[in-house]
């Protein structure tokens, strides 16, 4: 893998495209209603995935025009991947050809039973796709009313949630103070580095259309993004020592016998888990790439996400890394490193969110061929 993308200051100028996901009744649909009433979506364009051989969801949506196109020979995550690619090379040359406004970014909302990495994949493998449209994020809608019990049962739920850049939590009118606070909880638990933003009556509770827009690094202008929260390194670690606390309880005496707290009850998300794994010393990058490689090969189908900020042997610019289960993005390069926050020490560090993959068995391979242990723990 070559890095590319932005450099040294180079604008990104690649059509941004935000996927947004949730679980059947999640509130998309009133999401985008609200969003394409807003200022500050005037130029979007937006494709809409409808499951089934009869589109519904188009005709909730109040503002409809030439930008908006409907998805309906099945669901993104399966069969509909060739019409995805059709409709964003349609809407690029015709907008090329000034038969529509043009457009500035691009939003598709799937269905609620769709993964969302069949369509980061197309994103990044299809060639025409990729030179001129990058994937800016995945925003996940979650119903803070159902969303606990979907969570528990439904292993696409589980999975929307993990990949997400970021999580809107629908529908928070209608549920007390603590069904939000136990979803805001176990939320964190699945992807500590997301951040969530409460929605009432549709409306996000912050951030307007920048609730659903501007995930990922770049910038239109080239300017210097948030890494740190980008990548969520500190949550996180977080999470990790309080999973670590949770592992290896306390135990006491009563009597002369040792007790322990009994375990909580198991629910089917527990084995979705997150850690940060980081480099003290600088990377040869084609070494780390070829275990990188070797990691997507053999455990992709239990990686959900990984993102990195790597210091590489030989290059003075902070190297980026994104992959979604088997594939990564291509690599590309950040204007600086930052100045300040925990980033700026320039250490190389990724953040994996994964099913059933121990931390232990990717350093392993990380060791092995980058010819460096990974750091024992955070300075």
């Amino acid at each position: 893998m070559a890095a590319e993308g932005p450099a040294g200051g180079a604008p990104e100028r690649r059509i941004p495209v935000t996927v947004l996901t949730g679980f059947l009744g999640a509130g998309k649909t009133t999401l985008l209603n609200w969003l394409l009433a807003q200022p500050g979506a005037d130029g979007a364009a937006v494709l809409i995935n409808e499951f089934g051989e009869v589109g519904v969801d188009h005709l909730l949506v109040e503002k409809v025009d030439e930008t908006l196109v409907l998805l309906d020979s099945g669901c993104l995550c399966c069969s509909v991947q060739g019409d995805l690619v059709r409709a964003l090379k349609d809407l690029f040359m015709r907008a090329l050809r000034r038969e529509i406004r043009p457009f500035s970014r691009v939003l598709i909302e799937t269905t609620g039973l769709a993964d969302p990495a069949p369509v980061i994949h197309t994103l990044m493998e299809e060639p025409f796709i990729a030179e001129r449209y990058r994937c800016d994020g995945v925003v996940t809608a979650v119903d803070a009313t159902h969303a606990l019990d979907q969570l528990g049962a439904q292993r696409e739920a589980v999975r929307q949630v993990a990949m997400a850049d970021r999580l809107l939590l629908t529908k928070c009118d209608l549920a007390d103070a603590d069904a939000r606070a136990a979803l805001a909880a176990r939320l964190a638990e699945l992807n500590p580095a997301a951040p969530q933003i409460e929605v009432h009556g549709g409306v996000p509770a912050a951030g307007g259309v920048d609730a659903l827009f501007g995930c990922g690094l770049y910038d239109a202008a080239g300017k210097l993004p948030d890494v740190a929260a980008w990548l969520g390194e500190e949550k996180v670690r977080r999470q990790e020592a309080e999973r670590a606390a949770r592992a290896a309880p306390m135990a006491w005496r009563k009597g002369g016998a040792v007790v322990r707290p009994a375990a909580p009850p198991s629910r089917h998300d527990d084995s979705v888990t997150s850690y940060v794994i980081r480099f003290d010393e600088p990377l040869q990058w084609y070494g780390f790439a070829d275990a990188l490689g070797l990691i997507l090969q053999v455990y992709g189908e239990r990686i959900l996400r990984v993102k990195g900020l790597l210091d590489v042997a030989g290059d003075p610019l902070p190297r980026v890394v994104q992959c979604v289960q088997h594939v990564a993005y291509p690599p590309s390069s950040l204007p600086a490193w930052p100045r300040s926050g925990p980033c700026s020490d320039r250490r190389s560090r990724l953040v994996f969110i994964v099913r059933e993959l121990p931390k232990s068995e990717v350093e392993v391979i990380l060791a092995s061929l980058t010819g460096q242990a990974p750091a024992a723990e955070a300075a």
